[in-house]
């Protein structure tokens, strides 16, 4: 017989109910109403203790100290909130809520390994908080089609979050692109190993409006921007007649910007002529390392079964805005070729943006922006999943945030933060919001279509190593200091022999 912990009081809804305890159960812990000849599951969202002799109006210490000697700790209560799951059989909430003195009983581990229970199609990412003894799946096809975001502030667990559910996604013989903007997965042993991408793109690929974000050219420079599309233009159409010149694409369109100049019509613009050709010298300086005119295209580099990543870390966030967009165009387009011709890039890939308020800002708009939102829109039909992870979920755009039907939410401590959350996803409840200061490093609150139910997890520690945590800055201090000391008796015996 399972063990009755409450009772309901009060009125109930089909969705929320209160309850009244003698014992203390956890926030997050799962239970079980009966009622209406339904197995309903419920999950504690709150919970306030309080004590009958000892109520709010009582303003003295003496008295507290004389019914504390006299009722010792029996005359507490637990109250609290349930929110309604639905029933244990198909998880649909009942049409009727509980009526008051329905016994509230703690779920068996048996009945919760049986909701979490993992498929073919799931990974694992953790155990209950409230049971470990029960672990934790998610769906991987509604985590990918659905869209996922992971939010927490720095040090919670992000990375280590991102790497478990890579390594699984790769253990199930998925591809994973991860941008990663600080070279934190670059060594990392995950199961299929690390395709490292490097931020090599053939300039001839990229977009006109790509180049021109990396040159400097804003769009009130119409008078720049409409001689570069020009010369870009013509550049192109040569290339395409003649593949050979493949390599020289910037030495040709600094060539065609040249022979404006000595165009009549075009003198009186000679000013913006020969700034466009200064921000392409500039270019070549900056930016020259990623521009690479051998560089294969993106399709052909990503591999199955593998994370593949982007080493974004040593580029500006100007050059990392165009890289992942022409990322994201590349496979998108690529995606939508296979579907409809049959050829391009022929497997589902997820994709993981880190800084994602970076790329998606909230107050300004970006190249990657644009195809974020697109394919957050549409990518369910393709096969592309994205996951956004960020520590400053306000700074993050809401449109963007709000196609991300998956939650991976660990802590929290700004309000504002918290609010802007719980906005952008209907799942996030007050209770929950509540919780996610007090979560410890590692622990989240699991939200959305990939997991039947909302979770309170402890995540997986990733086996493998990845290079995301805080440095052990004592141990740093002491090695600088041993080697300084090393190099001072060196440089004395050099000089005392000298």
């Amino acid at each position: 017989m399972s063990e009755i912990i409450g009772y309901i009081i009060g009125e109930a809804t089909t969705t929320r109910a209160l309850f009244i305890s003698k014992t203390i159960p956890k926030v997050g812990e799962y239970v079980l109403l009966k009622y209406d000849n339904k197995v309903v599951l419920g999950m504690v969202e709150n919970l306030v203790r309080g004590s009958i002799s000892l109520g709010d109006e009582i303003n003295d210490t003496r008295i507290v100290e004389k019914i504390s000697k006299l009722e010792g700790t029996k005359d507490h209560y637990i109250r609290g909130r349930i929110r309604i799951l639905g029933d244990v059989e198909h998880l649909r909430i009942p049409r009727t809520p509980p009526p008051p003195a329905t016994a509230v009983e703690r779920a068996s581990t048996d009945v919760l390994k049986k909701i979490f229970n993992p498929t073919d199609k799931g990974i694992r990412i953790g155990v209950l908080i409230s049971n470990p003894e029960v672990p934790v799946y998610l769906d991987v096809n509604k985590m990918v089609t659905r869209h996922l975001a992971i939010l927490a502030i720095t040090g919670a667990g992000k990375s280590n979050t991102v790497a478990v559910i890579a390594d699984g996604i790769t253990r199930l013989g998925g591809a994973v692109l991860i941008f990663d903007m600080h070279s934190e997965y670059v060594d990392a042993n995950f199961t299929g190993g690390v395709n490292l991408l490097l931020p090599r793109i053939n300039p001839l690929n990229l977009h006109v409006t790509e180049l021109m974000k990396l040159m400097r050219i804003g769009s009130e420079a119409y008078k720049q921007e409409y001689y570069f599309r020009k010369a870009h233009s013509k550049v192109k159409s040569d290339v395409i007649k003649n593949p050979s010149l493949s390599t020289k694409v910037l030495e040709m369109l600094e060539e065609e910007l040249r022979g404006f100049l000595d165009i009549e019509d075009y003198k009186r613009d000679r000013h913006s002529i020969l700034s466009i050709i200064n921000k392409l010298d500039s270019l070549k300086e900056h930016y020259g390392e990623i521009l690479d005119p051998l560089a294969p295209p993106v399709t052909y580099q990503l591999k199955l079964s593998r994370v593949n990543v982007l080493d974004l870390g040593s580029l500006d966030e100007e050059a990392a805005d165009v890289i992942v967009s022409h990322y994201l165009r590349t496979i998108l387009f690529g995606r939508k070729r296979y579907k409809t011709e049959g050829r391009g890039l022929n497997f589902p890939v997820f994709m993981v943006l880190e800084e994602a308020h970076i790329l998606a800002p909230r107050d300004r708009e970006t190249l990657s922006k644009y195809w974020i939102s697109r394919i957050a829109r549409e990518g369910r039909k393709f096969g592309l999943g994205l996951c956004l992870v960020s520590q400053r979920p306000k700074a993050l755009d809401s449109d963007t945030l709000s196609q991300a039907n998956n939650l991976i939410v660990l802590r929290l401590v700004e309000p504002s933060d918290q609010r802007y959350v719980q906005q952008a996803s209907e799942t996030l409840s007050e209770d929950l919001v509540e919780q996610l200061p007090a979560l410890n490093i590692g622990e989240a609150v699991i939200l959305g279509l990939m997991v039947k139910v909302p979770a309170i997890v402890k995540v997986d520690l990733f086996k493998g190593k990845i290079s995301g945590g805080d440095i052990d800055v004592v141990s740093e201090w002491y090695k600088a200091m041993n080697r300084e000391g090393v190099l001072r008796e060196e440089y004395e015996e050099i000089t005392e022999e000298w």
